[in-house]
């Protein structure tokens, strides 16, 4: 069970945890193909990744270009999708509804249409690991709409590995990881949100990107599992 000489797709895989299971993969020998909507987070990726790696920019939330790239792309063994916009945190009341509705672009709307046009060049054994995060277990007050799209995504994963069969759909589901996702608050905030979540996880501290990647790499390794969210979270759906 390697990834070695393995073809994978990682759409969202120049920052965050896209990034860290791109390099993680290439670690073991794999081909990568990573793509983002913005031309200047591939080409910096392409920089930090092996020499051979592939780099395509293209918006997930139009149908014609997710299905022009994997025209593009070709037959692969993996599909992962990390993808995603900043978390609208808000008070429900004050919560715009297109605001709402815009959140579930790229996270929701976007991987279902990377998984229709990537499905069908996936080879005899591949797999597709999804995001989700433990707010769908857990909400908090101002996560309405976050826990949301995090619960649609642990469904539509169920319901694709029913669909998709025997291409494996699985997917994973992060505590709070030290990532550019959270880059919209200061870094006063930010810092204080690691140190104040972290002192209450049971392993005493919040992730990293690299750690979570870890299990991005099982679940396109291993060749029995389906249809499952994975949570790795130190400990976070439990306190």
């Amino acid at each position: 069970m390697t990834l070695k000489d393995k073809r994978l797709v990682v759409l969202g895989g120049t920052s965050g945890l896209g990034f860290a299971t791109a390099a993680a993969a290439a670690r073991e020998g794999a081909h990568l193909v990573v793509a983002s909507a913005k031309e200047e987070l591939v080409s910096q990726a392409l920089v930090r990744l092996p020499a051979g790696t592939e780099g395509h920019v293209a918006d997930f939330t139009h149908e014609d270009q997710v299905r022009d790239l994997f025209g593009r792309i070709g037959a692969f063994d993996h599909l992962v999708y990390t993808a995603g916009d900043a978390l609208l945190l808000s008070d429900f009341a004050e919560t715009s509804i297109a605001d709402a509705r815009r959140a579930f672009e790229v996270r929701v709307w976007g991987a279902m249409t990377a998984v229709k046009y990537g499905a069908p060049h996936i080879r005899a054994g591949g797999s597709i690991v999804l995001t989700t995060g433990i707010a769908s277990q857990r909400p908090a007050k101002g996560w309405v709409v976050p826990s949301s799209l995090l619960g649609t995504m642990e469904a539509m994963t169920r319901a694709l590995a029913v669909e998709l069969a025997p291409i494996r759909v699985n997917i994973v589901s992060p505590g709070v990881v030290k990532t550019e996702m959270w880059n919209q608050l200061s870094e006063e905030t930010r810092e204080g949100l690691y140190r104040d979540v972290g002192a209450k996880l049971l392993v005493g501290r919040v992730g990293e990107a690299s750690e979570v990647a870890e299990t991005f790499l099982y679940l396109m390794r291993q060749t029995y599992s389906t249809g499952q969210v994975v949570t790795v979270d130190g400990g976070g759906v439990l306190v």
